[in-house]
């Protein structure tokens, strides 16, 4: 009886002796590989910056060594739209994303970091808010390589931007470019295809954008399907004239024969509300065709931009300067009120899509002695100043010398369910990736800059059952990875790299509010971006690992 005992305590004494043989060993958990199939019992073994076992790891011991127990392993996390290509400069840690899992932030919805002129340059450096920075690269690789050598915890990849691209060649005229400015145009466009852009990304319900026409963005579309690229819009409309808008990034992707995406998928306005159903069935009656339309969304029922968007494009034509000019004319008011308040669709008013001045959120502010209004609706505002909401949104651009970031409350909570369980749609958070801590917290981001991603798992997954863990971690990384052609991301495989996170089904949770917002997500407890442990134990490490992610174009 004492040899049948004494045998296993032998076993185990040998492997507790036994030294590490891999980097990373991730064991007891529940494997999530990305397929979308259901989870099995196992773990991961890392050696460098790549998968070598995924499953049944054996006695395999690494000099990291996580017992998983009672979680899910599963590939990081990929955010589809990302705007930390300035917080990511001030924080390389990139903490309220690398705290829900997120691996890859993606950037370049209209804007890019990159292609500039001097004029560009110096803009970029005369906008900056509470962020300082030099603005010392040009194009969009070089931009990628400067963020990549200060040190980041994400990997990045970005498309570039049609708006870029035509502010480069045409400025901020509303008018067609010529054709020479447009042979220009996608020269960069193939350029930055060249450095590795995913393809090009246009935002239409903005000035200058709004001033491309469909027959020039098929041309930009072309230009990145030479090499493999992919076309994706924050559409023209999401409101009012949102059919069209569906249409036409339909017609975009069949005329230049690419993938299309839409951006943040959404229905704005109550009266728009039930056109959600018109499109999902004509993305889904593209796709029976072959045209390869997809889409993201965030989890939350109000966006974030700016004050901008509640004003007609005719006004902001030249640009900022020329949009404030034109904002003191008191000769021009009465035009520019008029049309704020006037539905209409031949422009994007979020402001009325909204439903009025309570539901416009202000957040965020460049001039210091303004920043006590963050946290205030519009309305609240302008019955402070005891002027009309138009007005006053008129006033607070001017002394801002901003936009002014702001919330719109604008979206159906059973629309967001309805798009959560379609199978082609990722998710993104349309935000920075930033920290309660110094320059951040003198404005308030939309909470899904701090809880997007825990939000699905912790709202829509478990509380709701809108759809399973196992569907969750598909949409957030096999089927963006796969969208976006990266390669060797997005699943748990053997010769994959080692873009890994591990969390609990079972207490994942956001808790940022719109008053509340700097605060982070928990559940998640292990973050590995390429092999490099980044969260441990729920608490970020210092590590900066990322690299830049390349599109298919690439071209060292």
């Amino acid at each position: 009886m004492r040899s049948i005992v004494a045998a296993p305590l032998l076993f185990l004494t040998a492997c507790a002796t036994v030294p590490p043989s891999h980097d990373v060993v991730i064991r007891n958990a529940m494997v999530y590989d990305g397929s979308g199939g259901a989870p099995a019992h196992g773990g991961v073994v890392i050696d460098d910056d790549r998968i070598v076992t995924v499953g049944d790891i054996g006695t395999a011991r690494g000099t990291i060594d996580v017992d998983a127990r009672g979680t899910a392993v599963a590939p990081g996390f990929i955010n589809m739209l990302s705007w930390a290509t300035v917080s990511l400069i001030a924080d390389g840690r990139s903490q309220s994303d690398i705290r829900q899992g997120v691996t890859l932030e993606i950037f370049g919805e209209g804007v890019s970091m990159g292609p500039l002129n001097d004029a560009m340059k110096r803009e970029l450096v005369e906008e900056q808010g509470d962020i300082k920075f030099p603005v010392d690269w040009t194009t969009l690789g070089q931009y990628l390589d400067q963020l990549v050598a200060r040190g980041i915890s994400p990997n990045v990849a970005s498309f570039v931007g049609a708006t870029t691209v035509r502010i480069h060649e045409v400025g901020y005229d509303d008018r067609p470019p010529t054709e020479h400015e447009l042979a220009r145009m996608k020269d960069l466009i193939r350029q930055a295809m060249r450095e590795g852009a995913l393809g090009v990304g246009s935002s239409l319900i903005y000035a200058p954008a709004f001033y491309a026409k469909t027959p020039e963005l098929i041309e930009l579309a072309k230009a990145v399907g030479e090499s493999g690229g992919m076309y994706i819009s924050h559409l023209r409309s999401e409101g009012n004239d949102l059919i069209g808008a569906v249409d036409e990034l339909i017609t975009i992707a069949s005329a230049a024969g690419v993938p299309a995406e839409v951006y943040h998928l959404k229905a704005a306005g109550q009266k728009n509300w039930p056109k959600m159903d018109e499109v999902i069935e004509k993305i889904t009656a593209a796709r029976a065709e072959g045209i390869r339309v997809s889409a993201d969304m965030y989890t939350y029922p109000a966006g974030a931009t700016g004050l901008d968007a509640m004003m007609p494009p005719w006004v902001q034509e030249g640009g900022f300067k020329k949009w404030k000019e034109r904002l003191q004319d008191l000769s021009i008011r009465r035009r520019l009120i008029s049309d704020m308040v006037m539905p209409t669709t031949e422009w994007e008013n979020l402001y009325l899509l909204a439903g009025g001045a309570d539901r416009v959120l202000l957040v965020g502010f460049r001039n210091d002695s303004l920043k006590p209004l963050t946290g205030k609706t519009l309305a609240e505002v302008a019955h402070m100043r005891g002027k009309s909401p138009e007005e006053t949104a008129i006033e607070l651009v001017i002394e801002d010398d901003s936009r002014v970031e702001s919330v719109y409350f604008l979206m159906s909570e059973d629309n967001i369910r309805k798009q959560i369980a379609l199978p082609w749609v990722a998710f993104d958070s349309d935000a920075s990736s930033l920290a309660p801590e110094r320059a951040f917290l003198k404005s308030n981001p939309h909470p899904r800059a701090y809880g997007n991603f825990a939000r699905l798992f912790a709202k829509y997954v478990r509380d709701e059952k809108v759809i399973t863990v196992e569907e969750a971690v598909r949409r957030l990384t096999s089927l963006p990875a796969e969208t976006l052609k990266i390669a060797s991301r997005g699943r748990l495989r053997p010769g994959y790299f080692a873009d890994v996170v591990v969390f609990d089904p079972a207490t994942i949770q956001d808790h940022a509010t719109f008053e509340k917002p700097h605060q982070y997500s928990t559940g998640v407890s292990h973050v590995f971006v390429n092999g490099v442990h980044v969260l441990r134990d729920g608490e970020h490490t210092g590590a900066r690992p990322g690299r830049v992610v390349r599109g298919p174009g690439y071209r060292p």
